[in-house]
């Protein structure tokens, strides 16, 4: 059990057994986080954004209690979901970490490194990607979501 989290979004297992989570932060303050059982995470009284109405959210700073997040955003991205990619048909990235973006109509890639993430590839798909998932073959497969409701894409990605 881990405390301190404001709307986990996504969560996925990496090889290592370890668990990843993704959140919307307020304004500002989407985060990857790695769960640490007993961690507290800060929300409400941490947070790399800010609240709707402007007020101040201390940011996580060493030796505040909580645990920081590995990744983090401010303007938001509006995460959709978290994917850990294991498959053969981009070696390249397996062990990564793949997150749709909604407001931020992206896909976006974090290098995990054992307990290490880095921001490595951010796609602009001018569309809001609502669903990142890994297909048997290895491809992965992006949902479209549309604000309006109207019909969206099923898009697969695969090596050239």
């Amino acid at each position: 059990m881990s405390l301190g989290h404001r709307n986990p979004l996504g969560i996925a297992f990496d090889g290592a057994g370890r668990l990843w989570e993704i959140e919307m932060g307020p304004r500002g303050g989407d985060e990857v986080n790695l769960v640490v059982r007993g961690a507290n995470y800060g929300w409400p009284r941490a947070s790399n954004g800010t609240h709707y109405d402007g007020r101040d959210i201390p940011d996580h700073r060493a030796g505040d209690g909580y645990q920081a997040p590995k990744v983090w955003w401010n303007p938001s991205i509006s995460p959709g979901s978290l994917m850990i990619y294991s498959g053969k048909a981009f070696p390249q990235w397996q062990g990564d970490a793949f997150i749709g973006a909604l407001g931020g109509e992206a896909l976006i890639r974090i290098d995990l490194d054992g307990e290490r993430a880095v921001k490595a590839d951010h796609w602009a798909m001018d569309s809001r990607i609502r669903e990142v998932e890994q297909g048997p073959d290895g491809a992965i497969w992006l949902l479209e979501d549309s604000e309006d409701g109207e019909a969206a894409r099923l898009l697969k990605l695969t090596p050239k």
